[in-house]
């Protein structure tokens, strides 16, 4: 196999499949997957995918590679991501592997890995890598079982005991023909809430938009709907349903911090002191926020991965990302989730008397971009980085726990290497829409000169 480097990324592998990704690496990863769980576990792993056109049959090929190193397999079928993450903690399992390429274009597939109940990320990607790229031994000793089982059932009841309406609102739901399509209405029904659907048929080929739910032209379709049957709130997720998008009434789009502003608010009014995480891409106001609501606020670098990791070691009960993952481990395990998510602020809508967009009030007035991403090179977007970085230190407070945050007296500025793609990662925020393009500028004016070496 010729196996591109570029396809084991920070949280997952991931690449163009029937290009870069193929049924005989699937097998050779499941296979020297199987020597990293440790001999304490259960022997046992959790396989789900999404409805992309190769999911299948890469399951199906990982499924025979751990089987041949004598894994027993417990195979729950096209799910969302989350359901996977669910079984981990429900089942008897020593870990999980999700075939999914997530927001990604249809073309594109790849692989989230979790050994016990933590997912994978950096080095340990890349350690199993280089395993399979040169495999000390192809295990076929002992063949492992194979067992399938419908969870899905079961997750939709544990989140009905644990989720409480009080009133019913209208909501209207878009699975995006992704893998929460079978799933989301169910909830939904379960709930009580009888939502609008759209685009609730499994399609990998994304007919209808791109499965990415930061994307705003993903929202049209969306927004035009929750307009038109007037209703309260309207729910997008991303191709596997880890990630959320969320229009109001008025087709106003909340991204991600401003969902963890609602949801602290919520949480720290009954556990003063919690710990509530975001990444460096959030709004100077969520920080704050969090500080004034008793609540302990902490900026952690981007990727899910990563914040799962935190959250575990500080015990926060709360964080998120501007990419509409949002995680709770108050009243439920600590992953992200965008159906609990979606199910947890219908809950919190349900038993208020303001709407979304009068809950939101009561912050400072900002200026935000929303994320902007530039092409570049893999080898070249961190030396850049860097050279931003060492600029900025000279002039201006600078975070740099993940790329480069500038903080300026009015505002801030942010380039960050992306950890899922070629790509520099860009946001700005300032207290006027003056301040906010200067700030713009006098940062992009740094990065095309660190960009031409």
């Amino acid at each position: 196999m010729i196996i591109p480097e570029h396809i084991f990324r920070m949280y997952d592998i991931r690449g163009k499949a029937e290009k870069e990704l193929s049924e005989n690496l699937s097998y050779a990863l499941g296979n020297e997957f199987s020597k990293l769980i440790p001999t304490s576990y259960p022997k046992r792993i959790v396989i789900g995918r999404d409805c992309r056109l190769t999911s299948k049959a890469y399951s199906d090929a990982l499924t025979e590679g751990l089987r041949d190193a004598g894994i027993d397999v417990l195979d729950i079928g096209m799910v969302p991501t989350p359901l996977v993450y669910y079984s981990l903690f429900q089942r008897k399992v020593g870990g999980g592997i999700m075939i999914t390429a997530s927001h990604n274009p249809p073309e594109d597939n790849g692989f989230k890995l979790s050994i016990g109940q933590d997912s994978l990320y950096g080095e340990y990607i890349q350690t199993l890598g280089r395993m399979i790229k040169n495999p000390s031994r192809i295990c076929k000793n002992l063949k492992g079982s194979l067992e399938f089982e419908d969870i899905s059932s079961d997750y939709i009841h544990f989140i009905k005991n644990n989720i409480f309406i009080d009133k019913k609102i209208s909501t209207v739901i878009d699975a995006g023909n992704g893998a929460t399509s079978n799933i989301a209405p169910r909830l939904f029904g379960a709930l009580g809430l009888k939502p609008v659907t759209l685009f609730c048929t499994p399609d990998g080929t994304f007919p209808n938009h791109h499965p990415d739910p930061t994307n705003p032209s993903s929202l049209i379709s969306l927004i035009e709907t929750v307009k038109t049957n007037s209703s309260d709130i309207g729910f997008s997720f991303d191709g596997d349903g880890d990630r959320i998008g969320v229009v109001d009434k008025d087709g106003r789009i909340y991204w991600g911090d401003e969902l963890l502003i609602l949801f602290a608010r919520d949480i720290l009014n009954k556990r003063k002191g919690a710990t509530v995480i975001s990444e460096v891409k959030a709004s100077e106001r969520l920080f704050n926020e969090i500080m004034r609501l008793g609540g302990n606020p902490l900026m952690w670098k981007t990727g899910h991965s990563l914040i799962k990791s935190k959250m575990k070691e500080t015990k926060a009960l709360l964080a998120g990302e501007m990419s509409g993952h949002i995680f709770f481990a108050d009243r439920y395990f600590g992953y992200d989730d965008a159906l609990y998510a979606a199910a947890r602020l219908s809950e919190l809508i349900s038993n208020s008397s303001a709407s979304i967009s009068e809950l939101i009030t009561g912050l400072p007035k900002a200026f935000v971009t929303p994320e902007i991403r530039i092409n570049c090179e893999d080898k070249e977007k961190f030396f850049i980085v860097n050279k931003v970085r060492d600029h900025f230190t000279k002039l201006y407070p600078v975070n740099n726990i993940d790329g480069v945050r500038i903080s300026f007296s009015d505002g801030w500025g942010l380039v960050r290497a992306s950890n899922t793609g070629p790509a520099l990662v860009l946001r700005f925020e300032a207290k006027t829409k003056e301040r906010l393009e200067e700030i713009k500028q006098e940062v992009e004016g740094v990065l095309v000169e660190a960009s031409r070496g």
